[in-house]
């Protein structure tokens, strides 16, 4: 993982969790971990890929663009893989907000998401759609910044390649810390 030098075992929340793998994959690394997903079908999936390995997680059904009042307590680190990109300008600061609320003081934020500079999807324009016919918006390290700065301290912000299935993909990478 990018960031095991910088996070140690915590209460952590895996936002947009989908089928599991990261919540499961910190659980297994010592981390008290929590997926949430807007899916029935994905919380169901990634509660049996949990249990198939012998992973002890929470996993619960949550619009992170809603007021968020299912989630109790607060975490030390929020994670979101390949999320940000899911969510258009117009709710993002809405989403960064709720991140914000829910983590301890000096928690940490990761947040992995496409960046414009990315060939794939037409490999042009802000909002791409994708072979599943989902329209994703396609972010700069700008403009990012400007998003979480306003809730945030900047750890680091930086283009980086993540290996994927078929290809690999240009993505915005930012850890930053609850200010």
């Amino acid at each position: 993982m990018l960031f095991r030098s910088t996070i140690r075992p915590c209460r952590c929340i895996d936002l947009g969790c989908g089928a599991g793998n990261f919540a499961i994959y910190l659980s297994k690394k010592g981390f008290n971990a929590t997926g949430v997903d807007f899916s029935d079908e994905a919380i169901k999936i990634a509660s049996e890929n949990a249990r198939k390995a012998g992973a002890k997680c929470t996993f619960m059904k949550l619009d992170m663009l809603g007021d968020m009042t299912e989630v109790e307590g607060t975490f030390d680190f929020a994670f979101d893989w390949e999320v940000l990109h899911h969510i258009y300008p117009e709710y993002r600061d809405k989403y960064v907000r709720n991140v914000k609320r829910i983590l301890s003081p000096h928690g940490k934020y990761l947040s992995v998401c496409f960046s414009e500079k990315s060939p794939h999807f037409g490999g042009v324009g802000k909002y791409r759609e994708t072979p599943l016919k989902t329209i994703l918006y396609f972010s700069s390290e700008e403009e990012l910044r400007e998003l979480f700065s306003n809730y945030f301290k900047l750890i680091e912000l930086k283009t980086i390649k993540v290996p994927g299935k078929h290809v690999t993909h240009v993505a915005n990478y930012a850890l930053m810390e609850k200010s």
